[in-house]
């Protein structure tokens, strides 16, 4: 794996991320609504469960290299395909209210919260299907095994995830009070992101061969 390699993830990783979406809005709204504690909770357990999803995808996808190059590559498209539609649907957003993501309630204190979002993020299919697509798109057939990128992958992300959850967690007052102000924010993170995606899928499909 290369230094370019990783950084062209990590930077993906921190926009997905940082882009308005059910998982840190959620993080927000409890940081605003239930305290610190329950807000950091919920956003580690959301990060935890990517590892779920990347154990899936390295799974997966060994499975079809192991079948047959041909599918992994019609898997790199298939992903490609989804990651310029995930793009072009953030590009189209109007933004993303923090009032419209309601925080999750009963219990109190990190534990339970934590259970809460690791449990939500674990079994969203929509979560494992993402991560089934993005995470191929960043293996370099050279160095590492596949299965080994994918996997070093998959934690980069939960890592990234934590960080940038946790940082909303523990701001979440000053954060939540100055989105609500300028929602017009959530279109233009939303925006750059859909760019970045888009770029990604079709440099993707232009470099399979």
């Amino acid at each position: 794996m290369t230094f370019d390699q990783i950084a062209l993830f990590l930077g993906a990783a921190f926009l997905l991320a940082l882009a308005p979406g059910p998982d840190n809005l959620g993080v927000l709204a409890l940081g605003i609504s239930r305290g610190r504690a329950e807000a950091l909770g919920f956003a580690l357990g959301c990060a935890a469960g990517c590892i779920n999803h990347t154990l899936l995808a390295v799974l997966g996808v060994s499975a079809l290299i192991a079948a047959s190059p041909l599918a992994f590559k019609v898997l790199q498209m298939a992903g490609a395909a989804y990651l310029i539609w995930i793009g072009i649907q953030a590009l189209r957003s109007r933004g993303t209210s923090l009032a419209r993501n309601r925080a999750p309630q009963a219990g109190s204190g990190f534990r339970p919260y934590f259970m809460r979002g690791l449990i939500a993020n674990a079994i969203n299919p929509k979560v494992g299907l993402f991560f089934l697509s993005f995470l191929p798109q960043f293996v370099r057939h050279s160095g590492w095994s596949t299965p080994a990128q994918l996997a070093a992958f998959g934690a980069l992300f939960a890592v990234m995830a934590a960080l940038v959850f946790g940082t909303f967690a523990m701001a979440a007052g000053p954060i939540g009070t100055w989105l609500r102000r300028r929602e017009r924010v959530t279109v233009w993170l939303d925006r750059t992101t859909g760019g970045l995606f888009v770029g990604l899928g079709l440099l993707t499909a232009g470099g399979i061969r």
